[in-house]
């Protein structure tokens, strides 16, 4: 039982019941990794000198958001889990409260945050705990909502842990489809058990203005240590291979199909249908060969 990742378990509101909980409050060990991958988070936010309104996802028992709260920062947490809600309130962290399911949406105002954090959190959007749970749409529901609830020009950063390159393609995919920026860090690719992933998202950035920060593995290295150690640097943007940058979903609308004089094709007339089988055709899927009868309307039956 003890190899078995947590999400294969029980789902997170059953799985971090009140035993599991306390580990969280008095297991030194525990508390030390969670503050180490807080800090992490928060370094790579890159937050301003002045105080910011911060959204913990998967607060738990509140160690992040102590984190937040020696820095200055205002923050709100929200948890699936009612007994690690209850550790943090018997510990009295500074910040609220709010028991919710991420994969459910995030019910707040647009604009309400000025930056966002999570720790081992958003990898069980990727699991199916109900019939009526379908990850994907978890995932889409969960990124559209933090967008919307985000500055403009906010930072999202968050830490997971992926089963499969698949999950990590999942992820990755619904943020870019709800319209983020950013990219993948890696921290210690190398090692097994050190290896973090930070997914650093940015809301309503350009991509010329968008850095991404270096994994902690390569800081201390120079370029040729670098080509030996992680397998490369993109010799385009610079980044290292454990870097993966990707980009947001375009706003700008389909242009529609255009005859000849760039008038828009009646619909459903020959032109338009001969397009749009052309197109199926392109893209492997089976379609009636072209002859004088297509397109051509049926008489009405009386």
């Amino acid at each position: 039982m003890s190899g078995k990742r947590p999400e294969h378990i029980a789902p997170p509101d059953i799985f971090y019941n009140e035993a599991e909980a306390k580990k969280y409050a008095y297991n030194s060990r525990m508390i030390t990794i969670q503050t180490k991958m807080s800090e992490r988070a928060i370094e790579l936010l890159n937050l301003p000198n002045h105080p910011c309104h911060i959204l913990d996802i998967g607060c738990g028992s509140g160690l992040s958001g102590e984190v937040l709260s020696e820095q200055g920062h205002t923050w709100v947490g929200l948890d699936i889990s009612r007994a690690m809600l209850g550790v943090a309130i018997e510990r009295e962290v500074m910040g609220d409260l709010v028991y919710s399911d991420a994969g459910d949406g995030l019910m707040f105002r647009p604009g309400s945050f000025d930056a966002c954090i999570s720790i081992s959190a958003i990898q069980w959007l990727c699991n199916a705990d109900k019939r009526s749970h379908v990850p994907q749409k978890r995932l889409k529901v969960f990124f559209n909502s933090l967008y919307k609830c985000l500055t403009k020009g906010a930072r999202a950063v968050l830490q997971f842990y992926p089963e499969n390159p698949a999950q990590v393609s999942m992820i990755t995919t619904a943020a870019m489809r709800a319209g983020f920026r950013g990219g993948l860090v890696v921290d210690f690719p190398n090692s097994t058990k050190a290896k973090k992933y930070f997914l650093c998202l940015f809301a309503g950035e350009t991509s010329d203005k968008l850095v991404m920060p270096e994994p902690l593995a390569a800081k201390a290295m120079d370029e040729e240590e670098l080509k030996s150690a992680s397998g490369a640097i993109d010799q385009k943007t610079g980044q290292s291979q454990d870097t993966i940058l990707f980009g947001g979903r375009s706003k700008e609308k389909r242009k529609r199909i255009k005859g000849k004089k760039g008038k828009r094709l009646p619909v459903k007339s020959r032109q338009w249908i001969l397009r749009k089988k052309e197109s199926a055709r392109k893209a492997g899927k089976k379609t009636y060969e072209d002859s004088k009868y297509t397109a051509r309307r049926r008489r009405p039956r009386f």
